[in-house]
Formats: C-alpha cells, sequence, structure tokens
C-alpha cells in the first residue's frame, strides 16, 4: 500500500536553500579573497628578504674591506640588533662559520619562518662568503589565520541572516495564502455563495482567486440543479404514487366487478408506464452525463431519418391540422436511435405549441467543416428570453409562456435531446422571436 508524500515547508525549503547558496557564494568569495591576502603577505615577505639582503651583502661587503672578519662581526652583530625577527648567519667558503647571531627569539623550524641565501663576494678572485637570513612571519600567519576564523564566522552569519531572513519574508509573502486557505475552509454546502478575496490583491494569486471563484460559481449552479432535479423527481413521481395509491384504496374500499377492477389496473398500468418513462429517461441522462459516446454506423440521410419521425407523429399532427415540410438533406454517419429519439422529442415539442393549422420546418443545413445543424420550426406562443437558457434543464417548464396546463410531460425530452447532441460532440440550441420558435441541435462528424 503506498503511502502519501510528506509535505514539505516552502519557507524553510527556501530558507534552507538560499542559505546553502550565501554558504558557497560568501565561501567562494572570502575564500578569494584570503588567497588573495595570503599571497599580499607572501609577496612582503619576500621583499623585505630581498630588501635586508641586499643591505647585508653591502655592509659586510664593505666591512670585509676595511676591518676584515673582525669588522664584519662587529656590523653583523649591530645589524642583529637593529633588526629583531631576523636570523644571520655567515660562512667561509670552507663551509667553515664566520658569524652567527646569538639564539633567536623563534623557532627556526617554524613554517611560518621563510628564509633565504644569499653570497657575498669579498676580492676579485676569492671565493665568495655565503650567507643565509631568516625571517619570522608568525604574526602575519596568525594575522591570517584570525582573518581565515573571521571570514568563515562572516559566511555562516550571513548564511543565518540570509537564511533566517528568507524564512520571515516567505511566510509574510504566503500570508495571503494562508488567507485564501482560511477561506476556503469556511466553505461549505450551506456557503456555497462565498467566494476568494484578498483585501490587497496578489497579481500571481489573482489568476488562481478568479479560477476558484469560477469553480465555485459552477460548484453552486449544479448543486442548485441537482436540488432542483431531486426535488422535480420527487414531485414527478409523487403525482403518479398518488394516483395508484389512490386508485388501489379505492377499489379495496368496497367489492368491485370484474370489469371496475380491470378499469383500475389500466389506471394503474398507464401511471407505471409513466413512472418507467421517467426512470428510463432519468438514467439515459445519467448514463450521458458519464461521458458515454454515440455508437455511429454508416452514414445515411438525416432527411430519410426525419420522414420516419414524422410519420409516427402522424396522429397527433393530423388531430390538429399540422403539416411539415423538410428542407435540406446531407449524409452522416450517426446513432440512428438516439437521433430519431431527438427529433422525435423535438417534433413532439412543436407538435403539443405549434398554432393549430400551421406547418412545422425541418432544416438540415451544413455548417463550418464537419458540423451539420437540425431545427424544428414552429408558429405559437413566443418564449421568453429569460427562459431560453433554460430551456434544455431537466424538469424546467415555461408553464406561463407556453401555456402547458392542458398539455402535461414529464420535462425531461428536451434534456435528452441536448444530451443526444453531447453524445454526438454537438451542442443544442433555441431561438423564439416575433411567434416563431426555432429548437434544433448539431451533430459533429465522427
Amino acid at each position: 500500500m503506498s503511502t502519501a508524500p510528506c509535505a514539505y515547508s516552502i519557507g524553510r525549503r527556501l530558507s534552507l536553500l538560499l542559505a546553502i547558496q550565501t554558504v558557497i557564494g560568501l565561501g567562494v568569495l572570502l575564500a578569494f579573497i584570503h588567497g588573495a591576502t595570503t599571497m599580499l603577505f607572501t609577496a612582503k615577505h619576500e621583499e623585505e628578504l630581498r630588501s635586508y639582503t641586499a643591505v647585508l651583502v653591502d655592509v659586510v661587503r664593505d666591512a670585509g674591506h676595511s676591518g676584515g672578519e673582525a669588522e664584519i662581526r662587529n656590523k653583523l652583530a649591530w645589524l642583529a640588533e637593529r633588526r629583531p625577527g631576523t636570523f644571520v648567519q655567515l660562512r667561509r667558503a670552507d663551509g667553515s662559520e664566520l658569524y652567527r647571531d646569538t639564539a633567536p627569539t623563534f623557532a627556526v623550524d617554524n613554517p611560518a619562518v621563510r628564509s633565504m641565501a644569499f653570497d657575498v663576494p669579498l676580492n676579485q678572485g676569492a671565493a665568495p662568503l655565503q650567507g643565509e637570513l631568516m625571517l619570522d612571519c608568525s604574526q602575519d600567519a596568525k594575522t591570517a589565520q584570525r582573518m581565515a576564523l573571521l571570514l568563515i564566522v562572516a559566511v555562516l552569519a550571513g548564511a543565518a541572516m540570509v537564511g533566517w531572513g528568507t524564512f520571515w519574508r516567505v511566510r509574510s509573502s504566503l500570508r495571503p495564502l494562508i488567507d485564501l486557505a482560511a477561506q476556503t475552509n469556511a466553505i461549505d454546502a450551506r456557503h456555497l455563495g462565498q467566494r476568494l478575496s484578498l483585501a490587497e490583491p496578489v497579481e500571481e494569486l489573482q489568476p488562481l482567486i478568479d479560477q476558484f471563484n469560477g469553480l465555485m460559481q459552477r460548484v453552486e449552479r449544479t448543486y442548485a440543479q441537482l436540488e432542483g432535479f431531486n426535488a422535480d423527481v420527487a414531485h414527478e413521481l409523487r403525482t403518479p404514487l398518488a394516483n395508484l395509491i389512490g386508485h388501489t384504496e379505492v377499489a379495496l374500499s368496497r367489492e368491485r366487478t370484474a370489469g371496475e377492477l380491470e378499469d383500475t389496473l389500466h389506471s394503474n398500468l398507464e401511471e407505471l408506464h409513466r413512472m418507467a418513462a421517467i426512470v428510463n429517461d432519468m438514467l439515459f441522462l445519467a448514463q450521458a452525463d458519464r461521458g458515454v459516446k454515440a455508437r455511429r454506423g454508416a452514414a445515411v440521410s438525416l432527411a430519410q431519418l426525419v420522414r420516419q419521425v414524422v410519420e409516427f407523429h402522424e396522429a397527433p399532427m393530423e388531430e390538429r391540422g399540422l403539416t411539415v415540410a423538410i428542407e435540406g438533406d446531407t449524409a452522416l454517419s450517426v446513432d440512428e436511435p438516439l437521433v430519431k429519439r431527438a427529433l422525435s422529442n423535438l417534433l413532439g415539442n412543436a407538435i403539443r405549441y405549434a398554432d393549430a393549422g400551421s406547418t412545422l420546418s425541418v432544416r438540415i443545413a451544413r455548417e463550418a467543416g464537419d458540423s451539420v445543424r437540425l431545427w424544428v420550426e414552429n408558429a405559437g406562443p413566443t418564449i421568453e428570453p429569460e427562459h431560453l437558457p433554460r430551456l434544455f434543464d431537466r424538469f424546467f417548464r415555461a408553464d406561463v409562456s407556453r401555456g402547458e396546463a392542458d398539455k402535461p410531460h414529464h420535462g425531461l425530452g428536451l434534456s435528452i435531446v441536448a444530451a443526444i447532441a453531447r453524445m454526438h460532440d454537438g451542442f443544442p440550441a433555441a431561438e423564439s422571436s416575433g411567434g416563431t420558435t426555432r429548437v434544433g441541435f448539431s451533430l459533429h462528424a465522427a
């Protein structure tokens, strides 16, 4: 069984990353500074050694010319007192010691001690004297060490400050997200109308807020439709159930003849058929909502399908003196039973509301691309503009505008038309003005 990944803190992660970057960046920079300082110290020591070596060479040469070895020893001893932190020794050409400073104040084997050898020519043709100068650089080495420690502390302190500052700044910057989370947590089924907002709009968050608010608007509308749908289903099923219960109770209230019981059973059967039709239509709409697509067959003539549906409605049309005109035709691969059902619902709807003795028009027209539009047009009461957007909602009835009081039906016909259109990758449409109503749907080629 897989486990969900652990949540992490954006603030802590950014703080850690920036602290690491700070350590790396400052570390490289300060390492360069320390290296450059060490090179400067080294260059300084080399210069001091070269300068003092040149002085020693001049002093020893002059002393040797004027007073011999004794004068050389006196001059070097005098220089040793004048220049602490140095150690000088001088040997003759045969390797014997001519002069050596008293014990130095520093350890000559210390890595911080630097040395330089030099030669002192005395007489022409004579072998030169060999000398060695040692310079105590321990103080500069300690300074470099203290500087390195200071730089390390500066790097760590800078990283800590950057990390803490980043964490504080991220927490402050994420405050709008915390507010949005609190607002989102307050939304429930009783407060679906609540929307997200910020006192100070944030440019990066505003698209997310707008999308979430749009989603909540759709959820609220769907929830309202669902509640209305449940109420409508209960209402639609309550009437036939009440009729069934009433008829059965009346039949059982006293003894009935076989003919009377048969009439009661026929009446109950009609109510049961009505309930079955509602349940079947609801099941069909539920399948369509789950994304079921139409099963398309070979391309057929849509006008031929219309004529077959018109034949099925001949009786109610003759009863009201209606005729049908079919305009246009095209061949398209569709699910024939579904398209016939949609056309039957549209035609039945038009027959129900058309003016007696008028002509119904069924138009078939090719549109841009592979789309085909089917319209059923009738002359009759105009649908109010505010009712048109809801015409394909389940159980919706524009009673006032269409005078349905004497024409009961369960209100799912146009919803099924819309579902069949979606199953063919199309959409429904309705127009009504000037006593003419056009209701139809589009179909897309497979």
